[in-house]
């Protein structure tokens, strides 16, 4: 079959365009080749023993890097509790009176998204509906609107 066979698909007839592909340049393989010898690197000194832009992450040419006369600062603690936040205004919204609400209900309403260690309920808008409420940490105001509208809490007592 020749190249030009109309049977033939096009993607397996795609040539680059004439004088698109160049051969690589071979330096350093000998006096003959016009780039023996030095490679065309010039005779000795930093660009002829590295690359020209001298790659060294964070390099200035000798002088002190930049990360290096910056001071140390922050700290990270291992330990730390991320907690997740719930307004009481929220949980009169979604859930209907005598309903339990515990992390799991959080979060098939979409109240809760993504990890975290805790949950807390905070004392944020009103509460008419009874309900009692399960979670990891729960704030003083939230508790007393949660008790007022006739609910119960059981906090988990963990840390928050």
């Amino acid at each position: 079959m020749a190249d030009t066979d109309s049977k033939t698909p096009i993607l397996s007839r795609l040539r680059a365009p004439e004088g698109a592909v160049k051969k690589k340049l071979r330096r350093g393989r000998g006096l003959g080749s016009g780039l023996g010898k030095t490679g065309g690197k010039g005779q000795k000194g930093q660009t002829a023993r590295h690359n020209r832009g001298f790659g060294k992450l964070g390099f200035e040419g000798g002088q002190t890097p930049l990360y290096r006369r910056l001071p140390k600062i922050g700290f990270k603690n291992p330990f730390t509790k991320s907690v997740a936040t719930v307004n009481v205004d929220l949980l009169e919204q979604f859930f209907d009176a005598g309903a339990v609400v515990d992390v799991a209900a959080l979060r098939a309403k979409g109240l809760v998204k993504g990890n975290w260690d805790l949950v807390k309920v905070l004392g944020t808008g009103d509460l008419t509906k009874k309900l009692t409420v399960r979670v990891d940490a729960i704030s003083a105001g939230a508790r007393a609107k949660i008790e007022k509208a006739g609910g119960t809490v059981e906090s988990l007592d963990a840390e928050a």
